[in-house]
């Protein structure tokens, strides 16, 4: 009898040791760490990566990270993840993952270089944005990466959502025991690695959505020569109305017929319904001309690089 009570006492007395073990483990992993999101210049400088680019479950990009680090633990990793898993299906979600070589004005290093190309891996270079929205996160266990993705990420949504930003791709950058979130708000396009711009899928398979071609737009308005990307976050070039392919003797010949309609008084009902499409394109086209562009929904950025 008195040897089961022990053992209960026993056995109570680790589960409680446990259960606050492993509750101080989670704290320390930043479980109660206070997340600000702000919007200004990048944490880190231009840099030149040598990365491995994925298409599948984001789930699967830690082994690119281990890969990665095998090589060269000493530098910092990043990872760059263009689609948005809650709308894109996983096997098709992409990234790219792999370690900063250097950053700013520094070369790499070419002997590290080529250890890089001997694995695999491609070099590519970032550039230095002044306009991000970014965030932090301690990195101190493996806990640490995920309690980042489930904290961060829904702020850094709600933040873009309630200012109406337009902001992609996002990259998570692993240095000095801290996880930095960022996402561009300028020159998105120079974020999107050769693979990623020679995959126009989204468009030709008909899964983009109203976000897909807000983002595409503010691609185009990058001015950059790698802007021509594809999917959720992609900055594809293509017309942003089909109004605007008309020739100007067609829009007006279009205004002509439509005064001339109006002043004879003749009844909007008796049109045929091509007439009806057409003057829709034209009167959405004049809204366009008289503008100075395609209206942008997400943020005009001043000093765009």
């Amino acid at each position: 009898m008195w040897d089961f009570l022990d053992w209960t006492v026993i056995g109570f007395f680790l589960l409680a040791l446990l259960l606050s073990t492993f509750s101080v483990y989670v704290v320390y992993s930043g479980l109660l760490t206070e997340i600000h999101i702000s919007t200004g210049s990048s944490p880190v400088k231009s840099m030149t990566v040598a990365y491995k680019y994925k298409e599948g479950p984001y789930k699967e990009s830690g082994l690119l990270f281990t890969e990665s680090c095998r090589i060269a633990p000493e530098l910092p990793t990043v990872g760059v993840f263009y689609d948005d898993p809650k709308k894109v299906p996983a096997p098709k979600c992409r990234c790219a993952v792999g370690s900063i070589l250097s950053e700013g004005d520094q070369r790499p290093s070419e002997e590290l270089q080529e250890l890089y190309e001997k694995f695999g891996f491609r070099i590519f270079t970032f550039p230095e944005v002044t306009h991000m929205v970014s965030s932090c996160f301690p990195y101190r266990t493996r806990l640490s990466i995920t309690l980042g993705v489930c904290r961060v990420y829904p702020q850094l949504n709600c933040y873009i959502k309630d200012r109406k930003l337009c902001a992609h791709p996002f990259l998570e950058i692993y240095r000095n025991r801290l996880i930095y979130y960022i996402s561009p708000l300028a020159r998105q396009g120079d974020f999107y690695v050769p693979e990623v711009q020679k995959a126009p899928k989204r468009q030709q398979e008909g899964e983009e959505s109203e976000e897909d071609r807000r983002t595409d737009i503010t691609g185009e308005d990058s001015h950059s020569d790698r802007s021509s990307v594809s999917g959720l976050l992609q900055s594809h070039s293509r017309d942003t109305s089909p109004s605007l392919s008309l020739s100007p003797s067609v829009l007006y010949h279009q205004r002509r017929d439509s005064l001339s309609d109006s002043d004879s008084g003749r009844r909007r009902s008796r049109r045929s319904s091509s007439a009806s499409s057409f003057e829709e394109l034209q009167l959405e086209a004049e809204k366009c001309v008289t503008s100075d562009g395609p209206e942008h929904p997400g943020l005009v950025v001043e000093g765009e690089e």
